[in-house]
């Protein structure tokens, strides 16, 4: 560990789906999986519409245009339901850089947020840990305005 790193230095915010009420699939954009050795999606729904239910998944694909995309096997949530009482709830989905099908050149992922039957809460900020080059923080997404302290 490098305790003289701040934590910004050692975490990177990659990529999001930006906190919205939804009632269709969202998603972040391909992520170039190369940049770190492991990734988390930290999933959040608010409040869940009347019946709503809300699916996450992760899927692959060969080039950051999303080419040949396909499911990540077991990336995908459980679902979050109304009646289950999910309202106000995070999921956490890891993802190590090997988890990918590297053999077949599957070298980019994205997060897919499907709320269904009435809008919901929903938002998600995948994070990168473990940069193979540099610090995190030169690999933050766009949408990073600045980090503090």
């Amino acid at each position: 560990m490098h305790a003289n790193l701040k934590p910004s230095q050692r975490v990177s915010v990659v990529d999001s789906i930006n906190p919205q009420s939804a009632a269709a699939v969202q998603t972040t954009g391909w992520i170039d999986a190369g940049k770190f050795h492991n990734y988390m999606a930290v999933l959040m729904v608010g409040a869940l519409g009347a019946a709503a239910t809300v699916d996450a998944k992760i899927q692959q694909a060969t080039s950051a245009a999303g080419a040949g995309a396909k499911d990540i096997a077991g990336k995908a949530i459980t679902q979050l339901t109304k009646t289950g009482a999910d309202d106000n709830k995070q999921v956490l989905i890891n993802l190590k850089q090997e988890d990918l099908d590297i053999a077949n050149n599957f070298g980019f992922f994205q997060v897919s947020m499907t709320p269904a039957v009435a809008a919901s809460l929903i938002g998600c900020t995948v994070l990168g840990f473990d940069a193979r080059y540099g610090f995190a923080t030169d690999n933050d997404a766009a949408t990073v305005k600045e980090a503090v302290g």
